[in-house]
């Protein structure tokens, strides 16, 4: 078997993740190069693969031209984007990739339109039919003297709960509406939170769903988790995937259960999420399924009901003790 590269952009801090990526590869295809690449020399997941090459960001012209460079010189065959701002330009210029034999790993553009703008997944939810935590007027509730606080406000265009804050008063609403850009304005949820890291193949098909709580997070991550074999949540997250056009790979799916049992959808970010360590720690092979399906493989792990359910994951801060001169040019 010839050796299957991979290339990781934005590695960033996504040390776990890369890591769990890198057995796979080592037990499927032992001659296979990890790549990893960042705007900075010290970013820590630099320090996970066999190779680190520099990138400009996804919004610089010659992003793409240097991307294609880098799988070129090490031969790459898969390229996994790990943040939202690369996945729209991926997206759109997957034909390039295509025609020197790399799979990018990033779903259709119009599901990057869907899942990008918060705005368009709201539209979305109610297209197919799910329950979502409703946008509200925010003019409406702001000259609203008996307005039902709290609420959450956020930016249409956001990342990583860069931006979300909580309401409390008509007050606090009207001094961070100066400050969010394109902000949405959604009722507060007192609810159980949860993530749902759904596997789709390169047929739209979703293979595999494993819901994970939110028990505590930091700085929009989240720092706590535990695995819930809840089979609605399972069903109804696979749906929502299944209904995005040209979906691929992890989706990352959102959702609230009430008290009453009741599912509402909140978000979907398209992507390996920032807690996915905590799925494959449970024992869902994503990372081998997809490489199998590329290198048309027999799936080895094909019950994907088999992951542990009540796996807690309690993150915390790690150090790499590098020498100078491997990170100051």
């Amino acid at each position: 078997m010839s050796a299957f590269n991979i290339l990781f952009t934005s590695a960033g801090r996504r040390v776990s993740l890369i890591k769990y990526i890198k057995d796979a590869l080592v037990q499927l295809s032992p001659e296979g190069t990890i790549v990893t690449a960042d705007k900075q020399k010290t970013a820590p997941a630099a320090f996970v693969g066999d190779v680190h090459e520099i990138l400009p960001e996804a919004a610089e012209a010659a992003y793409i031209p240097k991307l294609l460079e880098i799988c070129i010189k090490h031969d790459i065959k898969l390229v996994i984007p790990l943040i939202d701002t690369e996945l729209q330009v991926l997206a759109d210029h997957r034909s390039e990739f295509e025609k020197i034999s790399v799979c990018v790993l990033v779903s259709s553009s119009e599901t990057i339109r869907i899942c990008s703008d918060k705005r368009n997944t709201a539209a979305f939810f109610r297209k197919i039919q799910v329950t979502s935590t409703d946008s509200l007027d925010v003019q409406q509730i702001l000259s609203d003297p008996i307005a039902s606080y709290p609420y959450i406000i956020k930016p249409a265009f956001g990342s990583g709960s860069v931006g979300v804050t909580s309401i409390n008063n008509a007050e606090e609403l009207a001094f961070f509406l100066k400050y969010i850009p394109e902000p949405i304005l959604q009722k507060y949820i007192k609810a159980r939170e949860y993530t749902v890291d759904v596997l789709m193949d390169f047929a739209g098909k979703a293979y595999a769903a494993v819901p994970r709580l939110r028990m505590e997070t930091r700085a929009g991550e989240v720092s706590k988790g535990m695995t819930v074999k809840d089979r609605r949540i399972i069903s109804e997250a696979k749906k929502v995937a299944e209904a995005l056009p040209g979906a691929i790979g992890c989706i990352t799916i959102q959702c609230f259960v009430t008290e009453a049992g009741q599912i509402i959808f909140n978000e979907i970010n398209p992507r390996f999420g920032g807690g996915v360590p905590l799925t494959l720690a449970a024992g869902a092979k994503y990372p081998e399924s997809i490489i199998q399906w590329l290198l048309k493989m027999p799936l080895t792990w094909t019950d994907t009901d088999n992951w542990t359910d009540g796996l807690v994951m309690l993150r915390y801060d790690d150090s790499f003790f590098i020498d100078c001169g491997r990170v100051i040019t």
